[in-house]
């Protein structure tokens, strides 16, 4: 039996992931029906996706270079679920070992507004 090894990881947006998913549905679409596994993810990144993968990568960006973000996986997850209001902002950092002020959470915000 042969093993896959992983050779390289990045956190991507659902919007980029949906992008991805899109191109090869239409590769396999050429040779064959699409299986009921990439279907139903398909289908899951269109329901989800709230920008294009070009402005989630800017957004992406935009908060990672923020203070408070500061890390590409929790701007992914901001740009994944857009929260408009700060107890929202607040359980994505639930898990972090720092406490976010009300001024950086209306930061984070007011720069999500801008790709709404």
């Amino acid at each position: 039996m042969a093993f896959k090894e992983v050779k390289e990881f990045e956190y991507i947006t659902i919007a980029e992931a949906k992008e991805i998913m899109e191109k090869i549905a239409e590769e396999r679409k050429k040779r064959a029906e699409l299986l009921f596994e990439t279907r139903r993810a398909l289908k899951h990144l269109r329901t989800f996706s709230k920008l294009s993968a070009e402005e989630a990568k800017k957004l992406v960006e935009e908060l990672a270079s923020l203070p408070q973000v500061g890390r590409k996986d929790l701007a992914v997850k901001l740009v994944d679920i857009m929260p408009r209001v700060s107890d929202e902002v607040r359980t994505i950092f639930a898990k972090e070992r720092f406490t976010i002020t009300p001024e950086q959470i209306q930061e984070i915000l007011e720069v999500i507004d801008k790709y709404r």
